[in-house]
């Protein structure tokens, strides 16, 4: 498995866009997705609103660590996440979304923009037709997420950062449409109220 977050320099914004785009096309993540092997009950981890890791009862402060963690998580049909191996299962607590969107490269505009955002694992994800980005509110607070992998609408997402959707906002009302929307990978997606 590639390690981009190895290879970024130490601002994610400082990269070109070609560089993510090239480190995004050589991510492999493990085939979670087709291994199903029996559940071994809890692993005693959770992945706090804050995006942080811990296991039993404390943080996990290696952050290669939560990257391999994270590169096997999935989420089971019944909304439930799991660390999952060829050979076993464990389940994971999760308060909100397991990952968070904290940095954005932007190439392009209209129809023909691409955003690349970097997960807190390292991980690069291009918003797109399989990587949707969905603009929810609960109750009076926004709820920006990105689809991360697995099947969309059961996957796993990572919650987009509150500076990135005003970033998301401002790229939207400078196309000047009604109600604004931001296009990536050629997907058109609405921003909430």
């Amino acid at each position: 498995m590639t390690d981009p977050g190895s290879e970024l320099p130490a601002r994610f914004g400082d990269l070109t866009f070609e560089a993510a785009a090239t480190l995004l096309a050589e991510q492999r993540m493990p085939p979670v997705d087709r291994w199903n092997p029996p559940d071994c009950g809890e692993s005693h981890m959770e992945i706090r609103a804050d995006g942080s890791w811990w296991h039993n009862g404390g943080p996990i402060a290696r952050p290669a660590l939560v990257k391999l963690f994270a590169s096997i998580l999935r989420r089971e049909a019944d909304g439930s996440h799991v660390l999952v191996t060829p050979h076993e299962k464990q389940r994971v607590a999760v308060a909100d979304l397991p990952f968070r969107a904290v940095e954005m490269l932007t190439n392009g505009a209209g129809e023909h923009r691409c955003l690349i955002f970097r997960l807190d694992t390292g991980d690069l994800v291009a918003a797109g037709p399989g990587h949707p980005l969905r603009f929810d509110v609960e109750g009076d607070q926004l709820r920006p997420a990105l689809h991360v992998r697995g099947i969309i609408g059961n996957g796993l997402e990572a919650r987009v950062s509150r500076s990135l959707y005003y970033e998301i906002v401002e790229l939207a009302l400078a196309e000047g449409c009604e109600p604004p929307v931001i296009w990536s990978g050629g997907c058109r997606f609405v921003l909430a109220a």
